[in-house]
């Protein structure tokens, strides 16, 4: 019986020592995780970048580098919350990240902001986290959820519950929003008068915005009705699918992270088609050129 305990311990050791992914010198060197949604937006930045290395774990690439002086791990999140999620831990428990910077495209919901601009916002925010109400005759009825922002129709915004250190062993916490670090926000700012902007045919001169809200959620937002709404109750200068994931995790496991992010579109709130194929190009572009900018004045 001894016997066959210690030759099912060896069998299972030999079966995590065969599939473990082995951590390279250049993973455990400090970085920054230097990331985008899509392939066309982390593109512009590897160009930029001197590349070290490539190392592909579950099916993602990670690129190592240096970029402005600074060592980093580039990757892409996949597109929307779950994917950014995983992508992003699955980073933290592979490198040695010490700071998270996230550069992209957006929506624009303010309605002061153009295609173009470029948003770096205080806080993060899961808005489509809802509850859909039930419908009475009196009104939709939350039941017991406790009503924290008015409501789109049936959908009443929620708090999400985020598990960390910071809490007893299997708490969590109540959070709607998600704080990017103070210092970092601050060489936003040291920046905002700065940033060269490429025009691509723009109808107004693309603009700096640093601070105010960003929103995300499961859905890709396409309606006047909507955007207005998502100003209106959070403040939001942008929306997309990743951001507040990121600002999910990286709250979690205590590393400091901001996003910048680019207006491609308005969200619905143009005069006509949706405007993202038209502009993804020059909203990355200048979303990437301010990620640039802020890691020479970051160093």
């Amino acid at each position: 019986m001894f016997r066959k305990i210690i030759l099912a311990m060896l069998m299972v050791f030999v079966a995590f020592t065969a599939f473990a992914t082995p951590i390279s010198e250049t993973q455990l060197e400090p970085r920054i995780a230097v990331v985008s949604a899509f392939g066309a937006e982390l593109e512009t930045l590897k160009g930029l970048a001197t590349i070290e290395d490539e190392v592909v774990i579950n099916g993602r690439s990670f690129t190592l580098g240096e970029l402005e002086g600074d060592s980093v791990v580039m990757f892409l999140s996949g597109v929307s919350m779950v994917n950014a999620a995983m992508t992003m831990q699955l980073a933290i428990d592979n490198f040695n990240i010490t700071h998270i910077v996230f550069s992209g495209i957006a929506g624009g919901v303010n309605p002061d902001l153009n295609i173009g601009d470029v948003t770096i916002p205080a806080q993060w925010a899961h808005y489509q986290e809802v509850v859909y109400a039930r419908q009475t005759e009196d009104g939709w009825d939350a039941g017991w959820h406790e009503v924290i922002y008015p409501n789109f129709y049936m959908a009443f915004p929620q708090t999400t519950a985020v598990t960390s250190d910071r809490v007893d062993v299997d708490g969590s916490e109540e959070m709607f929003w998600f704080p990017v670090d103070e210092e970092m926000l601050e060489a936003a700012y040291a920046i905002q008068d700065d940033v060269e902007f490429r025009t691509g045919g723009l109808e107004y001169p693309p603009k700096l915005v640093v601070g105010g809200n960003g929103v995300s959620g499961m859905t890709f937002v396409d309606n006047a009705e909507y955007r207005e709404y998502a100003f209106e109750v959070f403040g939001a200068d942008c929306l997309d699918m990743e951001s507040s994931a990121i600002a999910h995790v990286a709250y979690a496991n205590e590393i400091p992270f901001l996003v910048f992010r680019s207006l491609s579109d308005l969200a619905g709130g143009g005069p006509g088609e949706n405007q993202i194929g038209t502009f993804f190009g020059v909203a990355a572009n200048n979303a990437a050129e301010v990620l640039v900018q802020w890691l020479r004045e970051w160093e």
